[in-house]
Parts: C-alpha cells; sequence; structure tokens
C-alpha cells in the first residue's frame, strides 16, 4: 500500500512567530506535528528540537517495535529538550506537544502527547484517533461540561501533558489498521482549535472525493485549504497540518 502526504505550517494572523514545527518522510513513512511552548522563543526551539530529535531516534532504532519505538523516541526528545532547557535559563519550562504517525505493514502507529490531534476519514466520516491531554478535556472526562460549554473554558489551552517539561513522561500510543482509501490528518491546535470537524471532514470531502486516484496535487491544495480556513475563521494560533492518503 502506497501513501502521498502533504504539510504546511503558518504563522496565523495574530502571532509574532510561529512555534509550530513539522516532519515528513516518505521514505521513513514518519509524520509529525509539534507546537511549542514556553517563553521568548522558547516555543519555537522545543518544536525545532523535536521534529529534529524524534526522526533521528526513530530511526536509528528502527529494530525495535513500533509500539517501543514511538515511545522510546519520544522519551529520548523529551529528556533532550528537557537538559537543553536546563543549561539556558531563559528556556526553563519550554516544551511542546506532539502528534506522530508512523506506518509500518499495514499499521499506522500514532504517539500523542498534548493536544495536537491526529484524526481519520473513512467512508466520508471523520474520527478523532487521539485523546486531548488538556485541563479541559479532564473536566470533559468527569462529566464537568459537555463540548459546548468547553468551548468557552478559559483554560481551554491548559495542558496536563508536555514533551521537554517533566523528567517522566506518559506516552499515548494508537494502532490502527489501514485500508485503502483512508486519510489521515495530524494538526496543531490552531486548526482543530478554529475549523470544526465538521468543517473538516466537508472541505476533505469536496476536494478529495476519491482518494484511491487523489494526486499530490490534490494533497497539496487540501492542506492549504484546511490552513486558509483557520485563517478565516480568526487564525489567533499558528496552524500546522499535514494529510496523508492511503492508496
Amino acid at each position: 500500500m502506497g501513501i502521498i502526504a502533504s504539510g504546511l505550517t503558518d504563522i496565523g494572523q495574530k502571532r509574532k512567530t510561529n512555534q509550530d514545527s513539522l516532519y515528513l518522510s516518505l521514505e521513513h513513512k514518519l509524520f509529525i506535528v509539534a507546537d511549542g511552548m514556553g517563553g521568548h522563543n522558547g516555543g519555537d526551539i522545543a518544536s525545532q528540537m523535536a521534529v529534529k530529535t524524534f526522526p533521528a531516534s526513530l530511526i536509528k532504532n528502527s529494530e525495535l517495535d513500533p509500539v517501543n519505538l514511538l515511545k522510546s523516541s519520544i522519551k529520548e526528545t523529551n529528556s533532550t529538550i528537557k537538559n537543553f532547557g536546563e543549561t539556558h535559563p531563559e528556556l526553563v519550562g519550554m516544551g511542546t506537544t506532539i502528534v506522530s504517525f508512523y506506518f509500518r505493514g499495514q499499521n499506522l502507529y500514532i504517539g500523542n502527547i498534548g493536544d495536537s490531534r491526529g484524526y481519520l476519514i473513512n467512508s466520508k466520516k471523520i474520527y478523532q484517533l487521539t485523546r486531548d491531554h488538556s485541563l479541559v478535556q479532564e473536566k470533559l472526562n468527569y462529566g464537568i461540561y459537555d463540548r459546548d460549554q468547553a468551548a468557552l473554558d478559559p483554560q481551554k489551552n491548559v495542558l496536563v501533558r508536555t514533551v521537554g517539561f517533566e523528567e517522566e513522561i506518559e506516552i499515548d500510543v494508537f494502532v490502527y489498521k489501514v485500508v485503502k482509501g483512508d486519510i489521515f490528518i495530524c494538526c496543531s491546535d490552531g486548526l482543530h482549535g478554529k475549523v470544526s470537524d465538521e468543517d473538516i471532514l466537508f472541505i476533505i470531502n469536496k476536494y478529495i472525493p476519491e482518494p484511491g486516484s487523489a494526486t499530490q496535487e490534490v494533497a497539496n491544495n487540501v492542506v492549504k485549504m484546511l490552513i486558509d480556513q483557520a485563517n478565516e475563521n480568526g487564525g489567533q494560533d499558528n496552524i500546522t497540518a499535514i494529510v496523508v492518503i492511503a492508496q
């Protein structure tokens, strides 16, 4: 089974810097979105370190089984960022989210920490493959309120898990068996926070009506459409998205 992929990152309409980073490798079938945070330039550095350290670790240790490979790569990334921050006082406390897609054989392995997300579009329906590690999600989990109320929570950007901030981290890894025609999106909250799941699905279905015959140009176009929609909806944050189509 082959895949085509495209990704973009955009500063948005309100931010002075772009603290998002992304990584795409068709050779290694690895795709990463990292949304950095923490002080002046701290987020930029953390996310850039993530998309450099994570792939290097994964490629170096590729003999591991995929689940342990993702976990070990993210743990190494966590240690690298944390140690760098501790030796640069102005960067102490910096960190980043990570959402990663790693294809091996017939499976997709998803590694996630933070509130960047992974989505699946299959049979014209959208499914969130990851769980947000945010204070708002914790409140949803405990039934404190519903999703409409969550959207109004002033603490909706507070994360309970990140990469690079703590010594020990808990990593979610999900496994999904890929079928031809699946479309996957990994993105920062600059996209999913401004474009609803329903609107993401509408754009995907409109611009990729036949995933099995989609071209690279189609993939490039749909990523741009997603970014443009987030900007049209306000673009308050940096916006990053990667679209992967299984063929």
